[in-house]
């Protein structure tokens, strides 16, 4: 009886600990992670480290030196060499860990191996990228950071840099419009394509940007921005008539570049290498971001006066995505199906946008038409995406590299307040100035004055 007793004593204890730590586990993983997961791990990898490299081929045969030196000190025979490891660094998801490699070893090599130390150290993945010439680092991912996204405190953000969303390697995803001018952004509804969008826009609103928007749904995914748009189209027929101010605002910007560098007026703009960042501050015109949301809208025609008007307005959409990135001006072009069923132009158009990023989608052609041209293994990744994962998406550009990020939840009227706030951020552009779309004045309802008594009289 004492001994049940003892043991009830004991265990209720440590029945009330396991379910804790299940329950962290499940609901708070960073949490887990920085208590319980992260020090197991670090054991793991200190203890296991030598006998783990030789048992996944990324060992080395030891030197002549030091063959001859293990003999001298003891007649044991030398085991080959794994990598010199650098200090294992903790983080809020994981560890870090550099390796110099061994002459003969290659990055490639540890991601090969990267599914079999997953599994031996117990984290979620590990990731290898490169440090410098001869150094690798290891990214240990400790959970799925992708289920629950918080975004880290400290992003790489400045002028034309969105930190957007989370990479599965618990980076942030960072949409740099210099360094991938145009991006075609492709998902289903209730994809996440909304959410993406308005972390763009809420994104660059604290930037000195001009955003003009294209949507042609009667604006119910931009309108609520408009305090902080230079310009809106809600029509094909409106997106018609700002279409060409958007190129003349171009070629505008070419003579001046131009004339800054003494170029000839009469150089073709196609033979002009140079961007307005090379001008000095106080001559350079200010970037412009053109959201295009729902392209399809813009190739749909039902008489034959509506297809001449889309292939002008197709026709300027590509001068603006061949010709746009030196004069400072960037599409995003987001739609559910981007391919060559809308018409003509459309694959050429296409082919300008370095960046794609596709949510979930209803087939797989229509992850071909995204990621099928520039990195095919990524089509599968995408297609599988469930729909219980709004804003999961698998990003890419031409380089052929992509990864599964995923957006965190920014309600619509959050995004609105931020443009709403940053109205006085919008740039002076006197071409722009007939499509500013009309801002209704928010009324603020003055309180109730409470009842005063009044004295009494006859």
């Amino acid at each position: 009886m004492t001994d049940l007793t003892t043991l009830l004593e004991v265990g209720g204890p440590l029945a009330a600990l396991g379910g804790g730590a299940a329950y962290t586990r499940a609901n708070h993983p960073a949490l887990y992670w920085s208590a319980v997961g992260g020090p197991i791990s670090t054991v793991r990898l200190l203890s296991s480290y030598a006998s783990v490299m030789e048992a996944c081929g990324l060992t080395v045969a030891p030197s002549r030196l030091r063959v001859l030196a293990g003999k001298a000190a003891s007649r044991r025979e030398v085991r080959p060499v794994p990598p010199r490891r650098g200090i294992i660094r903790p983080t809020s998801t994981g560890l870090r860990l550099r390796l110099r490699l061994a002459p003969g070893q290659e990055p490639a090599d540890f991601a090969a191996s990267a599914e079999r130390l997953r599994h031996t150290w117990g984290v979620h993945a590990i990731y290898v990228t490169t440090v410098k010439p001869g150094v690798v680092e290891l990214r240990l991912v400790g959970f799925d950071v992708l289920r629950k996204v918080r975004m880290p405190r400290k992003t790489d953000a400045g002028l034309l840099k969105v930190p957007v969303a989370l990479r599965e390697d618990a980076m942030p995803f960072v949409r740099d419009y210099r360094a991938v001018p145009h991006q075609l952004t492709l998902g289903a509804t209730l994809s996440g394509k909304s959410m993406y969008l308005r972390h763009l826009v809420s994104g660059l609103a604290r930037q000195n940007v001009a955003l003009v928007g294209f949507d042609c749904k009667r604006g119910v995914e931009l309108a609520p921005f408009a305090p902080r748009l230079s310009a809106l189209a809600t029509e094909p027929d409106e997106v018609a008539e700002l279409l060409p101010v958007l190129v003349k605002e171009m070629e505008d910007r070419y003579d001046l570049i131009k004339a800054r560098q003494g170029i000839a007026p009469s150089t073709p703009d196609e033979e002009i290498t140079s961007d307005i960042w090379g001008l000095p501050d106080s001559e350079r015109p200010v970037p412009v971001v053109l959201f295009v949301d729902e392209v399809a809208e813009l190739f749909l025609v039902a008489t034959k006066k509506d297809e001449e008007r889309r292939d002008e307005m197709v026709t300027q959409l590509i001068r603006l995505a061949q010709l746009g990135r030196a004069a400072g001006i960037y599409l995003e072009v987001c739609g559910q199906r981007f391919g060559a069923e809308l018409g003509k132009g459309a694959t050429m158009l296409r082919a300008q946008l370095t960046g794609r990023v596709c949510h979930r989608v209803n087939d797989e052609a229509s992850a071909k038409m995204a990621l099928g041209d520039i990195a095919p293994e990524a089509v599968m990744a995408a297609c599988a995406i469930a729909p219980e994962l709004p804003g999961l998406a698998v990003a890419g550009d031409t380089s052929g590299g992509w990864s599964r990020i995923r957006t965190p939840y920014l309600s619509l009227g959050d995004a609105a307040d931020i443009c709403q706030e940053s109205a006085h951020l919008v740039p002076d552009l006197s071409a722009l100035k007939p499509f500013r779309p009309s801002v209704p004045v928010r009324t603020v309802e003055a309180p109730v004055p409470a009842v005063q008594p009044r004295p009494v009289t006859d």
